[in-house]
């Protein structure tokens, strides 16, 4: 989700001008910077090819018209429907499992899952938790073929007491294998009855050799998690309005107090401000701006004059100046509102897919969503290019822009290559094409869901008739 001093901005191409507000505050104008060069690349992108300015070195030509559409699918269609032999979770499970997005550990462990606590009351002063934003019956009902939910732990009757059971704290180590779930927490929850898995981001490992696991977690991503239906009415109201006029582009703003290794391009002051928060909250690090910047671990800075080249650009503020937008878009529902215009968007620009779950999210999916377009501008490569031209070295810079930009790949089929995380790309294990010669990339039969259906009913007829035949021993 968005952050604060994170942003998110509205281009559309072709409308009357719209005013913006004001910018006000030091991290209010980062956003504002944050969003000048990428707007810049885009420029030289779209614009120069359209003038035919494109050099004859550069690998090819776009049809800039078809980048407002979805990219060609090559007969690939998302699908995350089992496609093997997948039991319904046992009626008797191991234990409690408590944490968010860990639907597949608990698949692992044979866990019931408690329904996920957001802890964002510390950094976004927002009590809104996961029953205020998404959508908790479908969430339990979509994932029924998968593991058990629970609201809450239950309460156990022990020695004439009732007592709630207490979550064992684990930290599980970074990228953990599915081994280390299945034995090590596993033993853990056995012992305690319930665990409590923290931090649990990048705690299990991306790259699974197992395609059902894989496709459990878009499962989880791109159809379970569905916000509230008033999110939902908010988001298409935004968007509608911006279609209204023509095809738009969203860009997510990545430029906050926690990107500190690139703050040598601030005022001195500006600087002091960043070194106090850096002190403040986190470790000390010898980071060097140069360096990083010259790896892509820099978000893109600012080069043009920003409203006098796109004036066309809208926010929360101005795509809708009344107040009912400003009260429903703080705090995680303005996130969630942003995710959904994002996702529904023509064009969707990162200025930064680094630590940011929010970009990487959205790239994944809009992606298993029709292959919709995503221009992520290549920070690694643009890097050296603005460096030269900050030396004075000027010539053929227009050209160095729009050969890096032309690589891009913006939005089809394609492999993931490292370190690109599944979350970003999860092709190929959650899509499947009718023509394809690997079983594996089949599609599955259009009756699959009744079949999890049956076996799902079989499962929970057996309890029924094992615990009448209990009772009736007892």
């Amino acid at each position: 989700m968005r952050r604060p001093g994170e942003g998110m901005m509205f281009k559309r191409p072709y409308n009357n001008r719209h005013q913006l507000k004001q910018v006000k505050g030091l991290f209010n104008r980062f956003t504002i910077v944050a969003i000048i060069l990428v707007i810049m690349i885009i420029y030289f992108f779209v614009f120069a090819s359209k003038a035919n300015y494109l050099s004859p070195e550069s690998p090819s030509e776009v049809d800039m018209q078809k980048l407002w559409y979805t990219a060609d699918s090559g007969g690939w269609r998302p699908s995350s429907t089992p496609r093997s032999y997948w039991p319904p979770p046992p009626n008797e499970s191991n234990g409690y499992l408590r944490i968010c997005n860990a639907v597949l550990a608990a698949r692992i462990m044979n866990a019931t899952l408690v329904l996920p606590e957001l802890d964002t009351n510390s950094y976004w002063h927002d009590d809104s938790g996961f029953q205020g934003i998404y959508d908790v019956d479908h969430f339990i009902s979509s994932l029924r073929y998968d593991v058990r939910i629970v609201e809450s732990i239950p309460e156990i009757r022990k020695n004439g007491k009732i007592k709630k059971i207490k979550s064992f704290q684990l930290r599980p180590p970074r990228d953990a294998p599915i081994s280390w779930y299945s034995t090590v927490a596993l033993e853990k929850m056995n012992e305690h009855g319930a665990i409590y898995l923290t931090p649990f981001s990048h705690r299990l490992a991306e790259e699974i050799d197992n395609p059902e696991y894989q496709r459990l977690r878009c499962r989880v991503n791109y159809h379970a998690l569905r916000f509230k239906q008033q999110i939902m009415q908010l988001s298409q109201s935004i968007v509608a309005k911006l279609r209204s006029q023509g095809h738009f582009m969203s860009i997510h703003l990545r430029f906050e107090k926690d990107m500190l290794s690139c703050f040598d391009i601030f005022s001195p002051q500006e600087q002091k401000i960043l070194r106090k928060y850096r002190k403040e909250n986190f470790a000390d690090k010898k980071l060097v701006y140069r360096e990083r910047r010259a790896i892509g671990k820099c978000p893109l800075t600012p080069e043009e004059p920003f409203r006098a080249m796109f004036p066309l650009l809208e926010n929360h503020n101005t795509v809708d100046p009344s107040s009912e937008l400003t009260d429903n878009t703080q705090g995680l529902l303005g996130s969630a509102v942003d995710y959904m215009v994002c996702l529904l968007s023509d064009i969707f620009v990162p200025t930064y897919d680094g630590p940011s779950n929010f970009a990487n999210n959205l790239l994944g999916h809009r992606l298993y969503y029709s292959f919709r377009t995503t221009i992520r501008p290549d920070r690694k490569g643009l890097a050296p290019i603005f460096i030269q031209r900050e030396e004075g070295h000027l010539a053929g810079f227009e050209a160095a822009v729009r050969r890096v930009m032309m690589k891009t790949n913006f939005g089809g089929p394609r492999k993931r290559v490292p370190p690109e995380s599944f979350y970003t790309n999860s092709w190929p294990e959650c899509f499947c094409r009718d023509s394809a010669t690997d079983p594996g990339d089949r599609c599955p039969p259009d009756n699959m869901m009744e079949v999890l259906e049956d076996q799902l009913e079989r499962e929970m007829t057996n309890v029924t008739s094992n615990g009448v035949m209990n009772r009736v021993v007892d």
